[in-house]
């Protein structure tokens, strides 16, 4: 069986090439060249937006399922460079869902909690998107066009994304919060952002067993925590020994020259902790998992 992984270079992506390609022969495509790949892992280099290069890699490499995690994430660059995130985040997902389509493949889109509004908080995979910027603009089109291909496809909305790169650098906030409390410098983080987070390696666990599974729909991947993101900088700081004193609540929604965030983006985990097998943690059991997680040589 063949998985093929986009922003193989990702943080979501290392940990999903981590942990499948014990029972899947995985295929990652970045960009960038991808370096230092494990046993059984095999990196492509070429622009998603080249469709007739994408066309080719799925011809070549037939994979029997499609994690699609690249995408254009930042916030504050997708508002000040809207037609690019749109291309990147809708048209690129537009392409790939219609090689899955035409193929039979089943496709997995990573999608976000942000494409809520924040007025509720506590969203079940029932609750209507609605945005409040243009980066969940485009991530409810994503979602659109994924799941009107075929009742197999997964939309899978990720909450607030909690640790250490499982392979390459990746972009995590918990790796540099660490480095610069370590320094002694002050953090701040938003008191106003409530979130349920995951840690990525229960992430990782639950897209493969995702791409794997007869699920097709809307799933929500989150952690069985629900705090502000204030509170959990001060309470990993406190669990690792640094000084939590280091760290400055903000309102992100304050800020000038940002794009607007919804205030409470939780999200409910019922329908993910009764259909997988990989369980949905606490902020403590996650932050624990993430820390001693060590990627096996073979």
């Amino acid at each position: 069986m063949r998985l093929l992984i986009t922003g193989l270079n990702g943080f979501v992506a290392g940990s999903i090439v981590a942990q499948a390609r014990k029972t899947w022969e995985v295929h990652g495509v970045d960009i960038t060249e991808a370096m230092g790949l494990p046993t059984n892992v095999h990196g492509h280099q070429l622009d998603l937006m080249d469709k007739d290069k994408v066309a080719a890699l799925f011809h070549q490499i037939s994979p029997n399922a499609v994690i699609h995690t690249a995408a254009m994430a930042n916030i504050d660059v997708c508002e000040n460079n809207k037609e690019l995130a749109w291309k990147v985040n809708v048209e690129i997902t537009e392409t790939i869902t219609g090689l899955c389509q035409t193929k039979g493949i089943k496709m997995i889109v990573c999608s976000t909690d942000t494409v809520f509004d924040g007025e509720k908080g506590h969203y079940s995979e029932t609750d209507l998107p609605a945005a409040v910027n243009h980066y969940a603009k485009t991530k409810i089109e994503a979602e659109r066009i994924v799941l009107a291909a075929s009742s197999k496809n997964v939309v899978a909305r990720l909450s607030l994304v909690m640790g250490m790169p499982v392979m390459g650098k990746g972009n995590s906030f918990l790796a540099e919060t660490i480095e610069r409390l370590k320094r002694g410098e002050k953090v701040k983080f938003p008191e106003n952002e409530i979130r349920t987070p995951i840690d990525v390696v229960t992430l990782g666990a639950a897209l493969t067993e995702l791409a794997g599974n007869d699920f097709g729909g809307i799933i929500h991947l989150s952690g069985n925590t629900r705090i502000n993101r204030y509170e959990m900088a001060i309470h990993i700081a406190k669990t690792l020994g640094y000084d939590a004193g280091l760290v400055e609540g903000t309102n992100s929604n304050a800020l000038a020259g940002r794009a607007p965030r919804p205030n409470d983006a939780s999200m409910e985990n019922g329908l993910a902790k009764s259909i997988l097998k990989t369980p949905m943690l606490t902020l403590d059991e996650g932050l624990n998992l993430t820390l001693n997680f060590k990627l096996e040589e073979n």
